[in-house]
């Protein structure tokens, strides 16, 4: 018959042969959990409105600030609205209209704003079209991409000129498909968003008008899960630390923003760099900037576009940009 260790031998080995395991994590701090990179699912553009998004992504100051970010780039801010309300985001951007109707509706939060510009949506035309006022457009084929802060500047654009918009043949277009098909003939106007203003520009088109000059500055928005606010205050100031580096470096060296906005978009660099001089890249949560939201959204109450005006009093916080150190 086999000899059996007694079980205060076995424990007393047991113990020998973790001692040191234990011994080592003891000596290197708080377990790898407590240390590791926090991940962020960000939602945003690849248009020159998301520039500091995009410098943040690849100049890597989202993990200089000890967290990583997955990023999920679509073309339109409704697109970013659709990831982060499903939940397959944690912050995303997009711009006032759908981060307005987004807290109205759903269980997030605007953070802050990161860029903006009050003449960046525009109305272009074929630079032979007869179209040479906001009234010329009666009847003629305009394109835009509906749910976008494009679309409530139009509205509001042509509610301003007295123009009606039940009689323009107003077409949903993706901003992607309008430069060809104002360069067909197969729509006669364009309202979008840069860089597509510039992209037709640049083909031969011209401007009609701009939607600025409405007390608007066309903010992009940062909006956030609510729960993921609870749960992740510290990582949420890291991720706006490093969106303000980014602009930080943007500003310093705008050359070089330019050059990796233009990568990033497939835009020549001359495009891209006029296509961004008409935003400003501050992150900031400002008083023109809440301004801005409380009119659109009681024009959108006015459009029948929401039935109240969200409270802004709880649907914008601004804690974890003062953590961040506002400037």
């Amino acid at each position: 018959m086999k000899h059996r260790p007694h079980a205060s031998l076995l424990l007393l080995g047991a113990l020998a042969a973790l001692f040191p395991l234990l011994h080592g994590c003891a000596g290197r701090g708080p377990a790898p959990a407590q240390t590791a990179s926090r991940t962020v699912r960000f939602a945003y553009q690849d248009r020159v409105a998301d520039a500091v998004s995009m410098i943040a992504v690849e100049k890597g100051f989202f993990r200089a600030e000890g967290i990583e970010v997955e990023p999920l780039v679509f073309s339109s801010g409704p697109a970013c609205s659709e990831t982060l309300l499903s939940g397959s985001a944690d912050i995303g951007t997009m711009g006032d209209t759908t981060a307005v109707i987004a807290v109205a509706r759903s269980p997030v939060k605007i953070i802050a704003s990161h860029g903006g510009g009050e003449h960046r949506h525009r109305i272009v035309v074929a630079s032979d079209s007869s179209i040479e006022r906001p009234s010329d457009l009666i009847g003629r084929r305009l394109a835009v991409k509906k749910g976008t802060s494009t679309y409530g500047g139009l509205l509001s654009w042509a509610e301003s000129e007295g123009v009606d918009l039940s009689r323009v043949k107003v077409i949903e277009l993706a901003p992607d498909d309008m430069p060809d098909a104002v360069a067909s003939g197969a729509v006669e106007a364009i309202a979008a968003s840069e860089p597509t203003p510039s992209v037709i520009e640049a083909r031969g088109g011209r401007q009609l008008a701009t939607l600025g000059g409405l007390g608007n500055s066309y903010p992009i928005l940062l909006v956030a899960r609510s729960r993921f606010l609870e749960a992740e205050p510290e990582t949420v100031v890291r991720f706006l630390r490093a969106l303000r580096r980014a602009s930080a470096f943007m500003a310093e060296h705008g050359d070089e923003a330019a050059l990796t906005v233009a990568a990033k978009t497939g835009l020549s660099v001359e495009t891209a760099r006029r296509a961004m001089s008409h935003h400003y890249y501050t992150v900031q949560l400002d008083a023109d900037t809440l301004a801005s939201l409380r009119g659109i959204a009681d024009f959108l109450v006015s459009q029948d576009m929401l039935e109240a005006p969200p409270d802004l009093s709880q649907t914008v916080d601004d804690t974890f940009l003062k953590a961040a150190g506002e400037q």
